[in-house]
């Protein structure tokens, strides 16, 4: 009876990619504007140990229209940000957020005409 089990048993827990608190504002801003403007309508969020992939949808019953993924393990070589289509296409890749998104942000202008 010399062992000694502490209690209770915690196993060492895996770091999990997130998103800070100003990356998810900017991502949540240009949600809204898209929402606001008739083309997305759903988005998901997903934290794994890997990536933090927020996706956003046209129809909840769809595949995502795009998907903005953060990567750490890629900070030193491609860019930890990446832009991926519809169809999985890798459209931008990059190491700042505000880069990643100006393709998604560029289909917002409109034209005025006089």
């Amino acid at each position: 009876m010399t062992n000694v089990t502490p209690f209770p048993f915690q196993a060492p827990r895996a770091e999990q990619t997130a998103f800070d608190r100003l990356e998810l504002q900017r991502i949540m801003d240009l949600y809204g504007r898209m929402v606001s403007a008739g083309h997305w309508r759903d988005y998901a969020i997903d934290l794994g140990r890997e990536a933090a992939v927020f996706s956003a949808f046209r129809r909840s019953a769809e595949r995502p229209e795009y998907r903005i993924e953060k990567r750490p393990s890629l900070r030193h070589r491609q860019g930890m940000w990446a832009l991926i289509g519809e169809t999985g296409n890798i459209l931008k890749r990059g190491a700042e957020l505000q880069g990643i998104l100006a393709p998604v942000e560029r289909r917002l202008l409109k034209i005025v005409r006089d």
